[in-house]
């Protein structure tokens, strides 16, 4: 298909940038068609903002969780790794940002005593800026990250197929031969097993389509072990409210409102109105919290920094277009095309991001087990990874190993945040993250930021890490707080633990690769 025309609408226009970037990566991170016609099938999602694309779709049971150390990815449908992708590039972008500006500083030493610090600029990033209506006594208390996205700045996700969950429960009706619920237990018990009778409670992604605007698990086989992963309708509706910003970004870039999706973009087919409306709409389950924002403010502004509940806007691509873009749809069972054949969902996810705006000799870069990185439509690569069963291909998520862990994966983000708070260049010791810590070579992020971002060096585990200071006035607390009134809302919200106690030294490779 020609690329489509600046003239297109703007869903066209990210489709198709979306799918020419997925063209463009070398065949092993594909689908496979085999000599048969039968063929593989599997959802594929891009954040444009980041020029980022991904696919896959499968996630780990809840008895895996606690094996995995933060070195497997517990959920790899494509809608989630794409915003574990956005977090990820913005970690970078936030590192080759402040690598310019130390370079910059030590070419001008006048410069630092300017406001602005230095002359660098990001397309995406930029200092944060204080405007007028920040200075409300409710919010001036609050030291806010350094960062904040450009404001001319919009995040897009296109989705070649409807999130799991509330959102595609009128669809999942529709494509059944027997519309009948699948079973399930629904008891309920006070007691020691309490837990357990609520999780009963938390339905599978095609379960009981009469209960509709709740919370859901994953969908997946019915022989299947059960996951404690929800929903990507219920995290895409949590994200409404915390925005994109995971726990790691969140400390460095400041929640404004172009920090939440503008736009979800999904095939017209994929649409349910309805649906969307309910899961993601002002007026569906989420209408209870319009109108609150963490921290409270009675006289908020809609360019203000702080949480709150933002819908965004639902946006078609027509299905003739998406058909000639994507062959690797899920086909219907109204699709007698394929109805001869057999088909069915792969098994592997493609990651791939942009690369920073800046790029340095001394900047981080990933081991993505590949000595060449593509460059898609003159984009050059951040990451690219093929993903199995919450590993890089090629590893055992029974056996999780760091050279195995995704760039993505909770540990690896932890310790990307580390390089960046403690301005790990080319000047400061290589050395293992331990040393790093204890390094006087390092400029702390208290010296540098100006913020309270020193403790994030020395928390021990995970959990250390995603728990807020003691402060009221503590940014991450503001963030918890939302979550806390998000999930409120979003009724039935079982925490999926058990992959918090572990520290950065499960990044020690004792088994180092020979040069």
């Amino acid at each position: 298909m020609p690329e489509v025309t600046s003239t297109a609408p703007l869903p066209s226009r990210i489709a198709s940038l979306v799918h020419s970037h997925f063209d463009a990566l070398p065949n092993r991170s594909k689908p496979s068609i085999f000599p048969d016609g039968s063929r593989e099938w599997i959802p594929m999602t891009g954040i444009v903002a980041v020029k980022g694309m991904l696919t896959g779709a499968k996630c780990l049971s809840a008895s895996q969780v606690p094996r995995c150390r933060g070195l497997v990815l517990h959920d790899c449908h494509a809608e989630i790794l794409a915003f574990r992708a956005f977090n990820y590039w913005l970690l970078t972008e936030c590192h080759s940002f402040l690598v310019e500006e130390l370079e910059h500083k030590s070419k001008s030493p006048e410069s630092s005593r300017s406001e602005n610090r230095s002359n660098s600029t990001s397309p995406f990033i930029r200092r944060k800026r204080r405007s007028e209506h920040q200075n409300h006594a409710s919010t001036s208390s609050i030291d806010w990250p350094p960062f904040e996205i450009q404001p001319d700045v919009k995040i897009y996700m296109y989705c070649t197929c409807a999130p799991c969950g509330d959102a595609s429960m009128e669809l999942c009706m529709a494509s059944q031969e027997d519309a009948t619920p699948w079973e399930v237990r629904r008891q309920i018990n006070v007691g020691p097993d309490a837990e357990s009778a609520v999780e009963e409670n938390l339905l599978d992604g095609r379960a009981h389509f009469s209960l509709l605007g709740i919370v859901r698990r994953k969908p997946a086989r019915t022989d299947a072990e059960s996951t404690r992963s929800k929903s990507c309708s219920d995290k895409i509706a949590l994200r409404q409210v915390s925005s994109l910003l995971s726990c790691e970004t969140a400390r460095l870039v400041a929640p404004t409102a172009n920090a939440y999706l503008a736009g979800f973009i999904l095939p017209e087919d994929e649409i349910s109105r309805v649906a969307c409306d309910r899961a993601f709409g002002k007026n569906g389950r989420m209408a209870a919290l319009a109108g609150r924002s963490w921290p409270d403010i009675n006289d908020c502004k809609e360019s203000e920094i702080g949480f709150r509940f933002r819908p965004f806007d639902i946006l078609p691509v027509p299905a003739e277009e998406f058909q000639v873009l994507w062959p690797f749809a899920k086909p219907k069972p109204t699709d007698s095309e394929f109805m001869p054949k057999k088909s069915k969902p792969g098994n592997a996810s493609a990651v791939w991001t942009a690369a920073p705006s800046y790029l340095h000799s001394c900047a981080i870069t990933p081991d993505t087990g590949s000595k060449t990185l593509p460059v898609l439509r003159r984009s050059r690569t951040g990451i690219y990874e093929t993903i199995i069963n919450g590993v890089k291909q090629g590893n055992k998520a029974s056996a999780p190993g760091p050279r195995g862990a995704s760039s993505l994966s909770r540990a690896k983000l932890w310790a990307l945040l580390i390089d960046i708070i403690t301005l790990r260049t080319c000047h400061t010791s290589p050395d293992s993250l331990a040393d790093q810590k204890q390094t006087s070579k390092a400029v702390t992020a208290e010296q540098y930021f100006g913020t309270p971002l020193r403790t994030i060096q020395y928390a021990n585990t995970y959990e250390d890490l995603k728990r807020a200071g003691g402060h009221l006035e503590d940014p991450v607390r503001v963030r918890e707080e939302a979550i806390r009134g998000a999930k409120e809302v979003l009724k039935g919200w079982i925490p999926n633990t058990g992959d918090e106690s572990w520290g950065l030294d499960v990044l020690s490779d004792p088994k180092k690769r020979k040069r």
